[in-house]
């Protein structure tokens, strides 16, 4: 099951799950998109069953009717992806407090949404892997990006408390921390001066969405026994 699956990182992560024979359920807002994306999954030599769930991460009813989809459809739940984010560049002194919300609600709420929604069938099954997409900017704070980075330093503990309550249950938990990747979020942003400020590009080729989801499909196929607890996958050129 894969949020924010209409574009982005999303997009490129059940592309590359499909690819490699998970059946894939698709979870964003827009279900025309969401309908694109899976009209283009495929599995070399073999069929993926899939799913398109217009789903708003926010209402934790709507994630659970997700799930309960899901499991109907295509059976258990056994990887959760939290692609579902949005990042806005705004200065504290300006007081973007619609943005504010808006982040904590996606980013935060998003994440505990999902994450309560699919726990219990995975302890019932005794197996599961949740990866959540987090970022650099939940190991480091980042000017213009101080609400977008408490957002995934929450997201950094909630995995980590999550990790250390599931041990011994067979529950893996991981962390995507990508640093600049070629996405539309930062165009989501109204505050001018915080983009002119902090958010103009480098001369640095940055990350694709692929290149993330390859890191994705790096954790989840290591062995049972391993568990790869966070990646950070930087562009070469803009290291932290």
């Amino acid at each position: 099951m894969v949020t924010g699956a209409s574009s982005g990182i999303g997009a490129a992560v059940a592309r590359a799950l499909a690819h490699e024979g998970a059946h894939v359920t698709l979870a964003a807002r827009r279900h025309d998109t969401l309908a694109e994306v899976q009209a283009g999954l495929k599995r070399p030599g073999g069929e993926v069953r899939t799913l398109v769930v217009p789903t708003d991460v926010t209402d934790h009813r709507q994630v659970k009717a997700l799930v309960a989809r899901t499991e109907e459809e295509l059976g258990p739940v056994d990887i959760l992806v939290n692609c579902a984010g949005v990042m806005y560049y705004t200065l504290m002194r300006n007081l973007c407090e619609d943005e504010w919300e808006r982040t904590v609600e996606v980013n935060c709420k998003g994440a505990l949404n999902c994450i309560g929604a699919v726990l219990p069938g995975m302890l019932a099954c005794g197996r599961g892997h949740i990866v959540t997409i987090s970022s650099d900017a939940g190991r480091k704070v980042f000017p213009g990006l101080s609400v977008y980075s408490a957002s995934k330093f929450f997201v950094e503990a909630l995995s980590q408390g999550l990790r250390l309550e599931t041990a011994g249950m067979g529950i893996k938990v991981t962390t995507i921390q990508p640093g600049n990747v070629a996405t539309d979020l930062s165009s989501l942003s109204t505050d001018a001066e915080a983009l002119e400020l902090y958010g103009q590009p480098s001369e640095a080729r940055v990350l694709d969405p692929e290149d993330v989801a390859e890191s994705v499909v790096y954790a989840l196929k290591q062995p049972d026994h391993a568990a790869v607890n966070e990646v950070l996958i930087e562009p070469r050129d803009e290291p932290v």
